[in-house]
């Protein structure tokens, strides 16, 4: 907006005023008094540009936008700590219980146990918080000696961890704020609500699903997989615990009888006929090539909750493959046993199951 306030500009606007017998040539008495407030003045309007762009949220760095979105009561989701399943046996490979609130190591990372599932089996807390709790897995060392437990296994991702959430993301749900108002149990309402637990990736509310006062919610993980049994529960007994349904005990108003189920993944088999590039076969690039193809299911799964279906699309399984070091061209490519693309249902999203070639 004040591109053209620069300093020779505003210098030659100042001059522009004083009467031409006067002596405004560079060195003159008058420019160089001059000079140093046009300076200023060009400082100023640089300021007035950053005031500009920080006051409204389509341009508003971070800290401005945080500022500007809890005017709407729309705030960052903070970063979480990963929910984990691990086990602990004896030196007879028998089930070992271990005291609550013991704490254990993995490479860098710590871990609290904070739940007894069963015997031998606990949940723990990654210590540290966001996604790098959701991507170790193995033996476990204990900080402190525990006497007669002889092995401890990481073995399972119960909720994952999310970093803090970022800016677009951010940016994006303010924005939506203002489309759909959330309030008192309706759909956007259920959404938001399901979105801040912990874990929680996406969510897709049916109203009325089952007669009246019935709500389904079908919920994917923020590592955009098909969330465990136990997240599940997590999420029902917040939105609307089986013991209490439909009594508002929890998130859900009173009346509501709230069901909560995950995605489904479907597993997808590629077949497809490569042409190699002279020197290389299947197996020099099979890794590269599941890599590439499980990127884009992820790209698709993390879109879910804002799509009515996924499509999964062969052009796109050959782009991804033709990316590929060593492979020269793709053709017949099917998806499940169809030379088609493919429509999954509502509730599913896609896994790779294997690639054949």
């Amino acid at each position: 907006m004040y591109e053209d306030m620069t300093f020779e500009n505003i210098l030659n606007r100042m001059l522009s005023r004083i009467p031409d017998n006067v002596d405004k040539r560079e060195g003159s008495i008058i420019y160089d008094a001059l000079a140093p407030a046009a300076a200023e003045l060009a400082i100023a309007y640089i300021q007035l540009d950053v005031i500009l762009n920080e006051t409204f949220a389509d341009t508003a760095s971070r800290e401005y936008l945080i500022r500007r979105a809890a005017e709407r009561g729309v705030n960052p989701y903070p970063a979480t700590n990963a929910i984990l399943k691990a086990v602990f046996e004896d030196g007879q490979n028998n089930p070992f219980d271990v005291p609550i609130g013991s704490r254990y190591s993995l490479d860098d990372t710590n871990y609290k146990v904070i739940e007894k599932i069963a015997d031998g089996e606990y949940k723990l807390q990654c210590e540290s918080a966001g996604v790098i709790g959701n991507q170790k897995f193995g033996t476990l060392i204990p900080i402190e000696y525990i006497p007669g437990l002889s092995t401890a296994e990481l073995v399972e991702l119960l909720v994952p961890g999310e970093d803090e959430e970022d800016t677009e993301s951010l940016r994006q749900r303010y924005f939506n704020s203002l489309k759909s108002e959330a309030y008192g149990g309706n759909i956007t309402d259920y959404i938001q609500k399901t979105n801040t637990i912990q874990g929680v990736g996406g969510t897709k509310v049916y109203p009325v699903w089952n007669g009246g006062g019935t709500v389904k919610l079908v919920i994917i993980d923020s590592e955009y997989n098909s969330p465990t049994e136990e997240m599940i529960d997590e999420v029902q007994t917040i939105i609307d615990p089986v013991s209490n349904s439909g009594e508002g005990v929890g998130i859900a108003p009173i009346g509501h009888k709230v069901t909560v189920v995950g995605v489904t993944e479907i597993p997808i088999s590629i077949s497809t006929n490569i042409t190699f590039q002279s020197g290389f076969t299947w197996d020099d690039v099979k890794v590269l090539a599941e890599e590439k193809i499980k990127d884009y299911f992820k790209e698709l799964r993390s879109t879910w909750a804002d799509q009515e279906t996924i499509v999964i699309r062969i052009s796109q399984i050959e782009v991804r493959l033709l990316d590929v070091p060593g492979i020269l061209d793709i053709y017949d490519t099917t998806l499940n046993g169809a030379a088609t693309n493919l429509v999954l249902g509502a509730d599913e999203i896609p896994v790779l199951d294997v690639i054949t070639a």
